[in-house]
C-alpha cells in the first residue's frame, strides 16, 4: 500500500528567480498522479524537493508524519527508503550489466545475501519484461529497455512511493504506449503512490488518476482527471489539450498583444475524455474510478463522445 505525500505551502528559488511558490497538494496513497507543465516550469524540481535533494525554501513536505524539510539526515534517510526513482535517461551506470544495475540498491542499502539478491533482482526484471538481457550493457539496448532496467532498479527496495521523471522522454509513441501500460500493470500489482512528470499529452489523458498543472511559477490545479479533463480554466484546457488559443505561448506566457489579437477567436471545443487505461488483466485497480464517476458526482456534463470505448481505442492506441 502507497503513502500518501502532503505538500504544503512549498516554495523553491534559485538566487532571485523563483521556481514556483505557495504549492499546496496531496498525492493520494496508491494512486498515479501526472505533474503537467511547460518546460522551465520546475517539474523536476519538484521531483528532487520530495525526495530532500533540494531544500525548499518555505514549506512542508510530510510523508509518514515526517517532515522532510526540517527533519535530521538520519530521518530523511529513512524516509528515503520509501521511494523508488526512475530518471529520465534509466541512469544506468555503463560499466555494469543490467543485472548489477538493479541490484546495486540491494548492495548498496541491504545485507542479503547474494542468493536473496539473484531472486529478487530476477523477479523485478521479470516484471518489466527484460528476463534473458540481464548480462546486457546499458549501451546495447535501446532507449526504451534502458528505461525498464531503470524502473527495475527503482522497484529493488519495495517502495512504497515510485517517482518517474519523464519516463516517456526519447521513447516513440509505441514504446510510450508499452510504457504507460506497464506502469498501469505495476499499480495494480504493487499498489504503490506513483508520480510521473511528463509531457506527454496522451499519457496524461488516459494513465493518471489524478492531474497536476504547474505553470507561471504556482501552481494551476491538481485534481481528478476528469476534473482537469472538462475544465474551462484558460491554462489548464489550453495545456491539456494541446491549443494554440490561451495565455501560454512560445515563451511560456503570450504577451499583451498577443492576447489581444485572439480576442473573439472562437475557442475549438474540448476533446472527449478517454476510458482510463486499465491493467492487462482487465481488472481495475484499488484506485480507478467508474468513468464519468466525477462528472456525475459534481453535475459536469463532459464533452460529447467522452467515455466510449471506440474514443479510448483512437486516443489511447
Amino acid at each position: 500500500m502507497g503513502v500518501e505525500i502532503q505538500i504544503e505551502g512549498l516554495t523553491k528559488s534559485f538566487g532571485r528567480q523563483l521556481i514556483w511558490g505557495d504549492v499546496t497538494l496531496t498525492v493520494p496513497p496508491g494512486e498515479i498522479c501526472v505533474m503537467l507543465g511547460p518546460s522551465g516550469t520546475g517539474k523536476s524540481v519538484l521531483l528532487k524537493t520530495l525526495i530532500g535533494l533540494l531544500k525548499p525554501d518555505r514549506g512542508s513536505v510530510v510523508i509518514e508524519g515526517v517532515d522532510i524539510t526540517t527533519c535530521s539526515e538520519r530521518q530523511l534517510y529513512d524516509v528515503r527508503k520509501l521511494f523508488g526513482v526512475l530518471f529520465q535517461d534509466g541512469a544506468m551506470f555503463g560499466s555494469m550489466n543490467l543485472y548489477d544495475n538493479v541490484a546495486f540498491p540491494l548492495r548498496e542499502h541491504t545485507r542479503k545475501p547474494e542468493s536473496e539478491i539473484r531472486s529478487i533482482v530476477m523477479e523485478k526484471m521479470d516484471l518489466v519484461g527484460l528476463l534473458g538481457a540481464e548480462g546486457k550493457l546499458p549501451g546495447e539496448i535501446s532507449g526504451g529497455m534502458r528505461k525498464r532496467a531503470g524502473l527495475a532498479r527503482a522497484l529493488v527496495l519495495d517502495p512504497e512511493i515510485v517517482l518517474f521523471d519523464e519516463p516517456d522522454s526519447g521513447l516513440d509513441p509505441v514504446r510510450t504506449s508499452f510504457l504507460n501500460q506497464l506502469i498501469v500493470d505495476l499499480n495494480a500489482q504493487i499498489d504503490a503512490t506513483f508520480l510521473i512528470v511528463t509531457h506527454d499529452i496522451n499519457t496524461a489523458r488516459t494513465v493518471p488518476d489524478n492531474i497536476g498543472l504547474l505553470y507561471h511559477r504556482h501552481l494551476a490545479m491538481f485534481g481528478p482527471r476528469e476534473m482537469l479533463l472538462s475544465s474551462e480554466e484558460p491554462v489548464v484546457r489550453q495545456f491539456l489539450n494541446a491549443q494554440t488559443i490561451g495565455p501560454i505561448g512560445m515563451s511560456e506566457e503570450k504577451d499583451a498583444d498577443e492576447l489581444e489579437a485572439e480576442k473573439g477567436r472562437e475557442l475549438p471545443p474540448l476533446p472527449p475524455i478517454p476510458l482510463q487505461l486499465e491493467p492487462s488483466t482487465g481488472i481495475p485497480r484499488r484506485s480507478q474510478r467508474p468513468p464519468g464517476e466525477w462528472c456525475r458526482t459534481y453535475g459536469v456534463t463532459p464533452p460529447p463522445g467522452s467515455f466510449e470505448p471506440a474514443m479510448a481505442m483512437s486516443v489511447g492506441g
